[in-house]
């Protein structure tokens, strides 16, 4: 019995990366959420700002918003994103004992649902729902080329650097499912380009001109009116990123980066010990039937890795970039299963030994951090 599960333990290591995500929960709840709480208080109560829709969405509910709203709201958007994931990978991959392995590596790699948990409250987890969806829907028409400039627009108005961080993904999601599925014509084409320069405009609108019109000081008293306990002053300190121009952002990155850099070594292992499932992903996009698409496929993880490069040079939470950079690349695995495919590519071994202690090490690693890796 227990050689069996040594040589085949896709299932218990799936338990285990439940008890693990449980723990991370557990773990979190007793931290200050500093981001995440002010991000609720931010509203549109003095004009056009950015990083406050869902703040202001908050606002139509409750005048007052208490500190556990953060993980009551952080705690729905995960669990949506958990089932959204696994019905996608069901209608992708089909969910069974051959594809174990692939769902273990994904669903189960500290990059995802392990760190969202620990970034519980944060904005990054929107940008994988709404993709999600985008690759559950139909895509046949321009409606969903519509929703999918909305998702973008939502994406930017919760924070502007959704733009560089899940609206590539959101693009090349598209491109796949929608232009190289259906076609293009004049109409499409330019629909696309007209949603495209929408959510570019909203981004530079967000990033000078978002900025709040008042004294800092005028500011936090309003964020207080809104604080259901006002004495947690410590939960307002980072009330300055709205006054913040982009300048001082590049320049507070580039004096920590060397430190920062030190988790470098770190993040290349961590991508390392993801390498069956790189294989199978790049297996995928040599299978698929058309030249064309192979060579779009590979222009846009380009582009998208090259997006986080630049965030990388801009916002010093390099941890929660990798691990987003690591989830875009997991849900355009699925787009390209989309594709038309010449060959059927051969599944992760679910019997390989050393498949397997890689997925052991990946389901005991509880999560990658925010700034620093853990």
């Amino acid at each position: 019995m227990t050689a069996r599960i040594l040589q085949n333990p896709w299932r218990l290591l799936l338990a285990i990366n439940a008890a693990v995500i449980a723990g991370v929960f557990v773990h979190k709840i007793q931290l200050p959420p500093y981001v995440p709480y002010i991000h609720l208080v931010v509203d549109y109560h003095f004009g056009f700002i950015k990083r406050a829709l869902i703040g202001a969405i908050v606002a139509l509910f409750t005048d007052k918003v208490p500190v556990w709203l953060v993980f009551a709201l952080g705690g729905v958007i995960w669990l949506a994103t958990l089932a959204l994931y696994a019905k996608l990978f069901q209608r992708t991959f089909g969910l069974t004992a051959k594809t174990l392995p692939i769902f273990v590596f994904i669903a189960g790699s500290p990059f995802f649902l392990k760190n969202f948990m620990h970034t519980l409250g944060h904005f990054d987890i929107y940008g994988c729902a709404l993709s999600i969806i985008l690759l559950l829907m139909p895509a046949g028409s321009l409606l969903f080329v519509a929703t999918a400039a909305l998702f973008a627009v939502i994406l930017v108005l919760i924070h502007h650097i959704h733009l560089l961080m899940y609206v590539p993904t959101i693009i090349t999601i598209v491109v796949i499912r929608h232009y190289l599925a259906y076609g293009c014509d004049r109409a499409n084409i330019a629909f696309g380009f007209i949603a495209l320069a929408i959510v570019s405009a909203l981004f530079f609108a967000a990033q000078f001109l978002g900025t709040m019109p008042i004294p800092e000081a005028d500011f936090v008293a309003y964020l207080k009116s809104r604080m259901a306990d006002p004495s947690r002053t410590d939960l307002l300190q980072f009330a300055y990123i709205w006054y913040q121009p982009l300048s001082k952002e590049v320049s507070d990155t580039w004096g920590r980066l060397p430190h920062n850099s030190l988790g470098i070594p770190v993040f290349a292992l961590l991508i390392w010990l993801h390498t069956p499932l790189w294989r199978f992903f790049a297996n995928l996009i040599g299978a698929l039937a058309s030249e064309l698409h192979r060579r779009l496929v590979i222009a846009a993880l380009i582009g998208i890795s090259l997006a986080y490069l630049v965030m990388f040079a801009m916002v010093f939470d390099y941890s929660r970039w990798i691990s987003n950079w690591a989830v875009c690349m997991f849900l355009l695995m699925h787009a390209v299963k989309m594709l038309p495919a010449k060959r059927e590519t051969s599944l992760i071994p679910a019997e390989d030994r050393k498949t397997n202690i890689v997925g052991l090490i990946l389901t005991l690693i509880p999560r990658v951090g925010i700034v620093r890796p853990f």
